[in-house]
């Protein structure tokens, strides 16, 4: 692979925050480790394989796909127009040789799971397209990139078990308030941008202050779901204070963000919900082995 070739490929992964898989991959592999708990196995490393390039096809796919559609948008906005597809640093062919990869490792790996993985992998596609789409015409994207991202551990437990029991949906349903409230406080970057252009958003249409006390109560609902698989599943003490120590770093996040001070913002999106979803997965994963 030559010189330029490569930095090309390099450049498309930094223009899809490649590294930021980080937050939706341990929630996958807690849905597989829940999924072992309730099967009373473990999964096979040919199995662990395929979600993980699942999970990768997924990602790439979705976020190239958001960079695409919003590419006239980011252009127009003084913080995104320096993006690799707006700056010109890759071209919109690049970015679609490498969508439809990413969308053809997601079918493969899909088809090598189960008959069910590779039925719904379509529709998760379909929802990626209508997350891209969504701030042009509702204030409530950030719930639709929370489904996307609440397919990852849901995704995981069917590629186990093949069927879809309600921890899973629990967790789900946590991931998903998990990632509506960051991306709420992600959207307060935005919001004057968003009104001279007519986009959608919950800090556009509620406010600032009123944004963040809802992505705050977003995470408490979270931390609340969190609490209830123990019910289903035979998880111990370990698995709660995973859930302490998240508790702890959600904190932190939230006294990161204020209404008349943002410039703490990237901190508490990037590297604490980095921190969050590694820390309850290792948890978890722990309680499970021991």
């Amino acid at each position: 692979m030559g010189d330029t070739t490569w930095t090309k490929v390099v450049t498309l992964l930094e223009m899809i925050k490649f590294s930021h898989t980080v937050f939706a991959f341990p929630f996958a592999l807690m849905g597989a480790t829940l999924a072992a708990l309730a099967s009373g196995r473990p999964p096979t490393a040919a199995q662990v394989g395929w979600i993980c390039l699942a999970m990768v096809g997924a990602r790439t796919a979705a976020m190239g796909l958001n960079r695409i559609i919003d590419a006239r948008i980011d252009a127009q906005n003084p913080r995104t127009a320096n993006r690799p597809l707006p700056a010109g640093k890759v071209t919109l062919t690049e970015s679609w040789l490498m969508v439809v990869v990413a969308i053809v490792l997601l079918l493969v790996a899909a088809a090598m799971l189960n008959p069910l993985c590779l039925a719904l992998a379509p529709v998760a596609v379909g929802f990626f397209v209508l997350y891209a789409y969504c701030k042009r015409f509702t204030a409530f994207a950030h719930v639709v990139l929370g489904l996307c991202l609440a397919a990852a551990p849901v995704g995981a437990w069917i590629a186990l078990r093949g069927d879809i029991d309600w921890p899973v949906l629990v967790l789900g349903a946590a991931v998903l308030l998990w990632v509506a409230g960051f991306d709420i406080f992600y959207a307060l970057q935005d919001v004057e941008f968003d009104k001279t252009k007519g986009l959608h958003s919950i800090p556009v249409r509620f406010g600032v202050k009123n944004a963040i006390l809802l992505g705050k109560l977003l995470h408490g609902g979270m931390i609340a779901l969190l609490l209830l698989i123990p019910f289903g599943l035979p998880l111990g003490w370990l698995y709660f204070a995973g859930i302490a120590v998240i508790s702890a770093l959600i904190a932190y996040e939230h006294q990161l963000v204020k209404p008349h001070d943002l410039s703490r913002l990237n901190a508490a999106f990037f590297n604490m919900n980095g921190y969050i979803s590694v820390t309850i997965f290792f948890f978890t994963l722990a309680d499970a082995l021991i």
